[in-house]
C-alpha cells in the first residue's frame, strides 16, 4: 500500500545516446572515372538521337540555306500575284457584287466569349409605355430579344432617313467612297456639258408632300391686340407682310408678321360697328369692312389713314349689306342680297350696275381665277355659273348629295371647285366640270367634318385645301389636293389651340397659315414647306 503522505518527484526520461555525424566517404578516383565513362557513352548515344532528328529535317525541308532560300522565293512569288491582282482589278473594273463575294469567302474571325444565356430566347413585355410604339398588332403582347432588338434598329433607321455612317461596315464605306468617286467624275462632265450650251436651267419647285405636313406653331398673328370678342375676319395683305384681323369687338387691326412678335400696325375702332367681315381691295390700299345689321359699311383708305363710312349705295334695295366679295379685276365688290340676288357694285361710284338672280337663297360665292365666271352655291344644293361680262348663267348643276349648301370656293389655278354642305361633306370637283357638265361628279367627298363646313379656302399654289366648321372645336382640316387625302397632324389632337374657327386665309406664298377663332384670337402656323411669306 502506497503512503498518501510522500510527495512523488517527476520521473526523468531516459536520454537516447547521440549519434555522431556521417563523415563524407573518402575519394575513390576509381569509382569516378566509371562515373565519367559512362556519362561520356550517354551524351554519345543522345548525339545519335540528335543527329537523326537532324537528318529527318533536311530530308524533309532541305538544308539550312535550302530553306531560307525557298522561303525568300515563296514571299518573291506572293509579292508578284498581289501585283497581278491589282492590275487585274484596275484593268478589268470588277463589280460590288464580287467584291461581295471577295469579302464572304475571307475567313471571319470567332467570337472571343460565348455565353449561354444570351441564346436563351427570353420573352419582353411589350405593353410598357416605353415599348408601346413598336408594336404592330394586339397579337405582339410579348417579343423576343432578338426580335426587340430588329425593331428598334428598324426605327432607328427610318428616324435617321438610313443607315448613318457611323454604324456602317469599313466595306460598306469603301464601296461608298469608290461609288461617290465616280459619281463625282460625272457630276464634272455634266459641269462641262452645262458650260458648253445654253438654255432654261430652272427647275420648277418640289411639289408638296402628302400625309404628314411640316409646320410650325408661332406666336397668334394679333398676339399684340387680342381682341375681346370673337374674331370673324383674319386675312393676310396680297402683297405687303401684313395680316388683318376684324370681330365683333368694332375693331379692325393691323399686324406685322415675322413670325416672333408679330407687332401690331394699326388698329382703328368703329363706334357702334360690329364688324362681320372685312377683306383688302385688290391692290391692297382699302379695306372694306361689313356689319351684322346695317346697310351702311366703312372704306378704310390704308395709305391716307382715313375711314370714310358710306350710308347709301344707289340702286341698291337691300335692309342691310354684310356678305360680299372683291372682284378679281378690282375696283368693284359683288354684293350678296336677299332672296337669291347677287349686286355688283362700283367702289368709285358707289353704285349698282347690275344685278343677277338664283333660285333660293344664296349661301356662298366664288370667283374663278381670271374673274370672267363666278360661282354661286344656293341652300337647296344648287350651283349656278355665272358670266360675268354678259351677266347669263352659263351652267347649273346639283351639289353631289347635297340637302343644303352652306359654303363653295375656287382655286386660283382654276383646276378645282370645292363645295361644302350642313352635313359636314365637303365635294371637290374639277372645274372644268363644273363649267361644261350638268351633272358633274366629284373628285373626292371629304367626311372629316362632322358639322356644317362653314369656311373653305385654297392656298395660292392650290396644293393645300383648308376647311372649317365653326360650330365645334377643333373641327379644322387641311386637305392635300394632289392625292385627295387629309393630313395627318393637323390640329393637334392632344391641345385645343384652334377651337371654333370662322374664316381661314393663306399667306400669298403660302408661308403662313392663319385662322380666326371665337376666343378672339388668331392662331399662326408657319408652312415649312414654302420658303417665302
Amino acid at each position: 500500500m502506497e503512503d498518501v503522505n510522500v510527495i512523488k518527484l517527476p520521473v526523468t526520461e531516459e536520454r537516447a545516446p547521440a549519434k555522431k555525424k556521417a563523415r563524407p566517404p573518402k575519394f575513390n578516383a576509381r569509382q569516378e572515372a566509371q562515373t565519367r565513362q559512362k556519362n561520356v557513352r550517354r551524351l554519345a548515344v543522345l548525339g545519335e538521337e540528335d543527329g537523326s532528328v537532324k537528318l529527318l529535317e533536311e530530308l524533309v525541308f532541305g538544308a539550312e540555306d535550302e530553306l531560307v532560300e525557298r522561303l525568300v522565293e515563296q514571299e518573291d512569288e506572293q509579292q508578284d500575284d498581289t501585283l497581278l491582282l491589282q492590275d487585274g482589278a484596275e484593268d478589268s473594273g470588277e463589280s460590288d457584287a464580287e467584291d461581295e463575294a471577295r469579302l464572304q469567302r475571307q475567313p471571319t474571325r470567332g467570337a472571343a466569349w460565348v455565353d449561354e444565356d444570351d441564346e436563351l430566347e427570353e420573352a419582353v413585355d411589350m405593353k410598357h409605355r416605353y415599348r408601346k410604339d413598336l408594336i404592330r398588332g394586339e397579337a405582339e403582347s410579348t417579343m423576343t430579344k432578338q426580335k426587340l432588338q430588329q425593331r428598334m434598329r428598324e426605327q432607328f433607321q427610318r428616324s435617321m432617313g438610313g443607315t448613318p455612317s457611323w454604324a456602317e461596315s469599313s466595306a460598306v464605306k469603301k464601296r461608298k467612297k469608290e461609288r461617290d468617286d465616280e459619281d463625282d467624275e460625272e457630276d464634272e462632265d455634266e459641269g462641262d456639258d452645262l458650260l458648253r450650251r445654253t438654255g432654261n436651267f430652272v427647275a420648277s419647285p418640289d411639289s408638296l408632300p402628302s400625309g404628314v405636313l411640316r409646320m410650325k406653331k408661332c406666336l397668334p398673328a394679333n398676339s399684340a391686340r387680342p381682341s375681346e370678342d370673337r374674331l370673324t375676319t383674319v386675312q393676310f395683305h396680297p402683297s405687303a407682310q401684313v395680316v388683318m384681323t376684324a370681330g365683333l369687338d368694332q375693331s379692325v387691326s393691323l399686324f406685322q408678321v415675322d413670325g416672333k412678335t408679330n407687332p401690331k400696325i394699326q388698329s382703328i375702332h368703329l363706334d357702334r360697328f360690329p364688324v362681320h367681315k372685312a377683306q383688302f381691295s385688290q391692290d391692297g390700299e382699302t379695306v372694306i369692312a361689313t356689319s351684322l345689321k346695317n346697310k351702311m359699311f366703312y372704306l378704310y383708305d390704308m395709305m391716307e389713314g382715313r375711314v370714310t363710312p358710306v350710308h347709301t349705295v344707289r340702286g341698291l334695295n337691300e335692309a342691310r349689306v354684310k356678305e360680299f366679295s372683291v372682284c378679281p379685276e378690282g375696283g368693284a365688290l359683288l354684293l350678296t342680297g336677299t332672296n337669291g340676288y347677287l349686286h355688283l357694285l362700283t367702289l368709285k361710284t358707289k353704285e349698282v350696275v347690275r344685278s343677277m338672280k338664283i333660285n333660293g337663297d344664296i349661301s356662298g360665292v366664288a370667283f374663278s381665277h381670271d374673274g370672267s365666271k363666278v360661282f354661286a352655291n344656293s341652300e337647296e344644293g344648287e350651283v349656278y355659273v355665272w358670266d360675268m361680262r354678259s351677266s347669263r348663267c352659263v351652267n347649273r348643276f346639283t351639289d353631289d348629295g347635297c340637302v343644303k349648301g352652306t359654303s363653295i370656293a375656287a382655286s386660283p389655278n382654276g383646276r378645282y371647285l370645292a363645295c361644302g354642305s350642313q352635313s359636314g361633306v365637303v365635294n371637290v370637283y374639277s372645274q372644268e366640270a363644273c363649267l361644261n357638265s350638268a351633272n358633274p361628279k366629284p373628285l373626292r367627298a371629304v367626311m372629316n367634318l362632322l358639322t356644317s363646313a362653314t369656311s373653305l379656302t385654297f392656298n395660292p399654289s392650290s396644293e393645300i385645301l383648308a376647311i372649317a366648321s365653326r360650330a365645334e372645336d377643333e373641327a379644322v382640316r387641311l386637305v392635300h389636293l394632289s392625292s385627295l387625302s387629309v393630313f395627318s397632324n393637323f390640329p393637334v389632337s392632344k391641345k385645343k389651340m384652334v377651337y371654333r374657327a370662322s374664316c381661314l386665309d393663306f399667306s400669298p406664298h403660302s408661308g403662313f397659315f392663319s385662322l380666326a377663332n371665337n376666343k378672339g384670337h388668331a392662331p399662326l402656323f408657319r408652312l415649312l414647306h414654302y420658303k417665302d411669306f
